[in-house]
């Protein structure tokens, strides 16, 4: 009777296949990598909240409140665009949340998942492949960047800089830019074998050039040509472009509002089909 049992288990039983199915956890593989960089990021979640709204707070009282009363007080509260000079800060300040919230995400985590501890041959190991692994990267990193970007807005909400009506599509620009910016780093980073200070440079000749002249304190049109070319290629100047426009209404072309959409998204796209090609290459090595 037992041996009966037994055989009819045997021959109705269909195995692990029935109950996980393999081709479903390969189309996820991105979502899994997110969920992982997530999860480690949020071990120092506490530090995350206090630096996104610290860092602002402390900004704008030295800047945008210091600095842009002496602004306003000189030229008058409503020389720049019409609007108070903090108003017309703010989307810059954005668009640089932005970026750095996703830059990140992109640059020591992945020399630590190429050099430090492997986990990117280990999760290739798997049926993840090494796209999924950057796409996944860069679901984190967005969702790093509209998580750093919402904690700026809610400082400069409190500071009266924007409203709850614009604050959406500000979210929306200076995350996309993060994103476009990510990308291309992304690849980059891949590429990078050793710990010599690379992101550092970065830092000084790329990043903060393009903070300082893509017209986050004056209207990019008031520096010299030779100066202007930095912010015509930086993803910062068209998102902190772009949001002006749509947070204030500062009068643009309609062309211009393109192809600010088309630099940042252009970027994202570039960026992505490179860090595919560097870390397939490199995993495959």
């Amino acid at each position: 009777m037992a041996m009966d049992v037994e055989s009819k288990v045997a021959m109705t039983w269909t195995g692990a296949a029935t109950l996980v199915d393999p081709k479903v956890s390969m189309k996820r593989g991105a979502l899994y990598i997110a969920e992982n960089r997530l999860l480690n990021a949020a071990k120092w979640w506490k530090s995350i909240i206090a630096f996104g709204l610290g860092n602002p707070t402390l900004y704008l009282l030295s800047i945008g409140i210091g600095v842009g009363s002496l602004v306003d007080a000189s030229l008058g509260p409503n020389a720049i665009d019409g609007v108070s000079y903090l108003t017309f800060l703010a989307p810059a300040l954005l668009a640089t949340a932005g970026i750095q919230g996703a830059m990140d995400e992109v640059t020591w985590p992945t020399l630590q998942g190429f050099n430090w501890d492997k986990t990117f041959y280990s999760m290739n190991a798997t049926a993840i492949t090494g796209k999924q692994i950057v796409n996944g990267i860069l679901l984190a990193a967005t969702a790093r960047a509209v998580l750093q970007v919402s904690l700026y807005g809610l400082c400069l909400l409190a500071f009266g800089a924007v409203t709850w009506a614009t604050l959406p599509i500000l979210i929306l620009v200076s995350s996309t830019a993060g994103l476009g910016f990510a990308a291309v780093m992304l690849a980059f980073a891949g590429k990078v074998k050793e710990d010599d200070g690379v992101f550092a440079l970065v830092g000084r000749f790329i990043v903060t050039p393009m903070f300082m002249f893509s017209g986050t304190f004056y209207p990019i049109t008031s520096m010299p040509l030779y100066l202007q070319w930095i912010g015509w290629i930086s993803p910062q100047w068209h998102a902190t472009n772009l949001g002006r426009a749509m947070s204030y209404g500062m009068p643009i072309e309609l062309w211009l509002g393109l192809l600010h959409w088309v630099v940042m998204l252009g970027m994202t796209f570039i960026g992505m089909i490179w860090a595919h090609r560097v870390f397939e290459k490199r995993l495959a090595s």
